[in-house]
């Protein structure tokens, strides 16, 4: 923390010169939730301006998805938004079987929806439990992430692995979905509509969550759109914008389910939004629970899909596809697409080029995180210092999301 007054104390007309205060505030503020650094030009407790500082996370992952197999780049967008790293995959793998021309299976369209889904609500309860900590709900941390354990060993069965998944692959699925997967995910449908009333038991009516989140933050729709931001952002603004439903993917419009919206685009409406969210993603959840197709849970796709292990150990040419696909990859079309999906934080879009070889040619992540921080400066003028946490932490942003 530093601080620099302005001078002289008096203008040439003798009356005293306003006196400003810079608070250095990050890189490793908890509150930031990541390595954000933010300039505070304060005056008294009143913020006069606000920086966000960002690239302290840059990790380089665009320019090393040139460099890797087709395939290879998955385990790579799962690091790019880590506590949506299935939303992530989905985008990735839509963009490569657009390129492709692949069809996928409808059972693992339904499965990818589902576990995607969940990530949504993953990542809103990380969010809600952080943010009330940030606000002093010392309880809800631990009740939520009560929940996300619940969600994290969920992911841990289909995959192997708690966090980077790397689960969706270009075809379908990495894996047939795992035994037992059906009462794990009924049980999940059954019990989490108790615990998130549990959750707007003990904050929506609160008095003091009230007061320190009903009127901060506010910004206007027009200018949250001018600003790029997206997803439960403007939606707490009152557009009813959700690519799940203006632009279905992955079989969403096989889907029943509602687009929650406030208008009072403030810190308390974006938490209602959120919220609302979570209980929509599981009636979706529970649709594809209940409505889940027969088949294969990958394409059958010579020299693109790793070929039956059965079939590779009794068949020659299954053999040598399996042995090419892994030593030298798959060589896709060239040609250049963008596809985005409806990520917890907003439009999660890649636009990603083929020269016709086995490796990318150029990816490149439209992430949420990045517009929705662009609203920083325009938010936080104007409101308290002791406001300033609450209207940060309800932009939802991950640093690996805003600087990959």
């Amino acid at each position: 923390m530093s601080d620099v007054l302005t001078s002289p104390e008096t203008t040439e007309s003798g009356t005293p010169k306003r006196r400003t205060m810079t608070l250095n505030m990050g890189p490793q503020h908890p509150s930031t939730h990541g390595v954000l650094r933010v300039l505070l030009e304060l005056d008294g407790e009143i913020i006069d301006k606000a920086e966000a500082d960002i690239g302290f996370l840059h990790t380089g992952i665009e320019k090393e998805c040139e460099v890797k197999t087709w395939q290879q780049v998955v385990p790579l967008t799962d690091r790019v938004d880590y506590l949506a790293n299935l939303s992530n995959n989905l985008a990735y793998v839509l963009a490569v079987e657009k390129l492709l021309g692949l069809e996928v299976p409808p059972k693992a369209q339904f499965i990818r929806v589902m576990l995607t889904e969940l990530t949504r609500i993953s990542s809103h309860i990380v969010w809600l439990g952080t943010h009330a900590l940030d606000i002093g709900a010392m309880s809800m941390f631990m009740y939520c992430f009560r929940e996300r354990e619940t969600l994290l060993k969920l992911f841990e069965m289909f995959s192997g692995q708690r966090m980077m998944t790397s689960y969706f692959r270009i075809g379908g699925l990495a894996l047939e979905p795992p035994r037992g997967w059906e009462k794990a995910v009924g049980n999940i449908v059954q019990e989490f509509p108790g615990r998130i009333d549990e959750y707007e038991g003990l904050l929506t009516a609160n008095p003091i969550w009230m007061n320190r989140t009903k009127g901060v933050g506010f910004m206007s729709l027009e200018d949250l759109l001018d600003w790029g931001a997206t997803g439960p952002m403007i939606r707490a603004a009152g557009l009813a914008w959700d690519i799940r439903k203006q632009e279905p993917y992955s079989s969403y419009e096989k889907f029943q389910f509602e687009v929650p919206t406030r208008t009072a685009s403030d810190v308390f409406a974006r938490y209602e939004v959120r919220v609302a969210e979570m209980r929509e993603s599981l009636k979706i959840v529970e649709q594809a629970l209940k409505g889940m197709p027969e088949g294969r849970h990958v394409a059958d796709v010579q020299g693109v899909i790793l070929p039956d292990r059965e079939k590779m150990k009794t068949q020659m040419e299954a053999l040598i596809y399996h042995f090419k696909i892994v030593t030298e990859g798959f060589r896709v079309p060239a040609g250049e697409v963008y596809v985005a999906v409806e990520s917890p934080r907003g439009e999660l879009g890649y636009y990603v080029v083929s020269d016709g070889t086995t490796k990318p040619y150029r990816v490149h992540m439209r992430t949420p995180s990045f517009g929705n921080l662009q609203t920083l400066a325009p938010m936080l003028q104007g409101q308290l210092i002791a406001d300033s946490i609450a209207a940060l932490g309800s932009m939802d942003f991950v640093l690996g999301d805003t600087d990959r």
